[in-house]
């Protein structure tokens, strides 16, 4: 079967140096509010539902700082493999346009990566007024008085009633805008509307945003802190904390934290006793306010019997996710004589953290005895607290 072509690809522009934004290596990859600049705008694109791939334009020396840059969106079904660019801008949106041509979409989006917070909006406004011309571009409409100079002196104001401020995204005919960059070879243009313009295509003017700044020099990146702060959502959090005990039966293994360790007994329960995972659930419950485990899954329904902890767990942080937020962080401690957790710290943190979509490095699993003191010193059972920091919308 013919493959499906693409409608709409965005290509982000991020192989320039950006030697006038100061010391701390290329722009597009220094942090922003602790992430990489490129990230910030490959997400508004990648999240976009008229958006059908990306690709970035990155600088031959960049492969690394790509990588990093992009990590969270590795693996992402949307993102398409970087390719090289040239020595200007120019060159470099013509061979990101030519990476496409095996596989052709309909429309072209061109952003640069110092353009950090373009909106899902703007990029449908550029969208939408492609309907009609061979070209859009989010643009703003000038405000100020325009002067213009000659010897440091003013020597005349131009009317700014047909003044636009020209952004990005710049959205195209694929073909049509492949063909002009083509016929632009050899000549500078300072957008690539002017690149079109040059090749008589019709171009739109859409509606931009005045929060699509473009990153150039140093101070900047004070001003797009100042923006990022004002932006973004209030949260609050929350501490939850649980506990659980149980304590063994005749078995040849224990379940905790979802891993089966060997031993001479097994957690006696309804469900598979993992007294660990229980806690931790119990916690999650605590931080959002929505009661215990038993609450939510009965120890006298016969349905959870013998059931896996996982479903318990997963119920806990759907209900999180439900509710706007996120799970931040967890601390797990185990108390009991035997058996040894130590060698088994990592593999629980592990599969703590593909039930709970969580990246191990904010999962703590710990343990400890009570020097041979009370039920677990004379080992009758297993013990276990747990703490969870969750994020909410703030109220």
């Amino acid at each position: 079967m013919p493959v499906k072509p693409r409608h709409a690809v965005a290509l982000i522009v991020a192989a320039g140096r950006g030697t006038r934004a100061g010391e701390g290596g290329p722009k597009q990859y220094r942090l922003l509010a602790g992430k990489p600049v490129l990230a910030h705008a490959a997400a508004a694109f990648l999240d976009h539902p008229q958006i059908d791939a990306v690709r970035v334009i990155i600088h031959s020396d960049d492969g690394d700082a790509y990588a990093e840059a992009m990590a969270e969106f590795r693996g992402h079904p949307k993102l398409l493999a970087p390719v090289h660019g040239g020595a200007e801008r120019q060159d470099s949106v013509r061979l990101g346009l030519e990476s496409l041509e095996s596989d052709p979409p309909t429309l072209a989006l061109i952003h640069d990566a110092a353009r950090p917070f373009v909106s899902g909006a703007v990029i449908s406004n550029v969208i939408e007024a492609l309907g009609a011309a061979d070209g859009a571009i989010a643009a703003l409409p000038v405000f100020d008085t325009i002067k213009r100079a000659e010897g440091g002196h003013i020597a005349e104001t131009v009317p700014r009633e047909r003044l636009w401020r020209a952004q990005t995204p710049q959205g195209f005919r694929y073909r049509a805008i492949l063909d002009a960059h083509r016929k632009a070879a050899g000549k500078a243009y300072t957008d690539d509307a002017a690149v079109a313009e040059a090749a008589g295509l019709k171009v739109a003017l859409a509606l931009g945003s005045p929060d699509n700044m473009k990153i150039t020099q140093a101070e900047d990146f004070g001003m797009a802190e100042t923006l990022l702060r004002r932006k973004a959502p209030m949260h609050e959090y929350r501490t939850g904390h649980g506990y659980d005990v149980h304590a063994f039966e005749p078995g040849e293994a224990v379940i905790l934290c979802g891993v089966s360790i060997p031993h001479e007994a097994k957690l006696k329960g309804h469900s598979d006793a993992d007294a660990g995972m229980h806690a931790l659930t119990d916690a999650i419950f605590g931080a959002l306010g929505a009661g215990d485990i038993g609450d939510h899954f009965s120890p006298s329904d016969p349905q959870w019997k013998g059931a896996a902890s996982s479903i318990f767990l997963r119920k806990a942080c759907e209900l999180v996710r439900e509710a706007g937020g996120a799970v931040t962080h967890c601390d797990v401690t185990l108390v009991c004589e035997a058996p040894k957790i130590g060698p088994h710290r990592d593999a629980m943190r592990a599969a703590l953290g593909e039930i709970m979509e969580l990246d191990a490095s904010r999962i703590s699993v710990k343990a400890t005895t009570t020097e041979k003191l009370g039920f677990t010193g004379r080992r009758e059972g297993i013990a276990a607290f747990a703490t969870a920091t969750i994020r909410l919308p703030a109220r």
